[in-house]
């Protein structure tokens, strides 16, 4: 989860130096740092229910899981995210020989809060969008039984689909997955 609070601008080397010390996590958007702030239980809920329903295996095919500690890499832009989960088909393609940051995944979800709702759908999907590998975008409504699927169908080219209630299914055929709602959301607690 990020806190749009935006510091003066660094280098991408004092970013990383600062980022290895550092007991709060910071993103890295074209020079500018977004300070994290830290998750709600709604939003450590989903985001682990969505990373223990993700294969690590179909058919022959391996899966790489990472959440939300594990950077993302974006070259096009020269940023550094920290999305709540990511998969990788195959290998993962590390910047570095540490495996700090990643640079190939397919899948993306970030868990939606009201500080970050705008900034995920816009900023960072823009940003997503450039990587090569990513094929579907979900993201994920912590007030409500409702996540949005964005699917790569071209060049430059998304399909949104929006599902809605606990008895929806959502097709993520990048990892040949069917995600029920229900699932997702188990021990999640709504405001009343």
């Amino acid at each position: 989860m990020a806190v749009i609070i935006k510091q003066p601008s660094i280098t991408i080397e004092d970013y990383l130096k600062q980022e290895e010390k550092a007991i709060d996590k910071s993103e890295w958007i074209r020079g500018e740092i977004i300070k994290m702030a830290g998750a709600s239980a709604n939003h450590n809920r989903l985001t682990l229910n969505l990373s223990r329903l993700l294969p690590l295996q179909r058919g022959e095919q391996n899966y790489e899981i990472f959440v939300s500690d594990m950077r993302l890499w974006i070259g096009e832009s020269q940023s550094y995210v920290y999305p709540d989960v990511m998969v990788i088909e195959g290998e993962p393609e590390f910047t570095d020989n540490q495996q700090m940051a990643v640079t190939n995944p397919c899948f993306i979800a970030e868990v939606l809060s009201p500080s970050t709702a705008g900034f995920d759908k816009s900023q960072k999907f823009t940003l997503y969008r450039s990587l090569p590998q990513l094929q579907e975008y979900l993201l994920i409504d912590q007030k409500s039984h409702r996540v949005e699927l964005y699917r790569k169908v071209g060049e430059r080219q998304w399909l949104f689909t929006e599902f809605i209630g606990k008895d929806a299914i959502v097709e993520l055929e990048i990892i040949n997955l069917q995600l029920h709602l229900s699932d997702l959301y188990k021990r999640v607690k709504f405001d009343e």
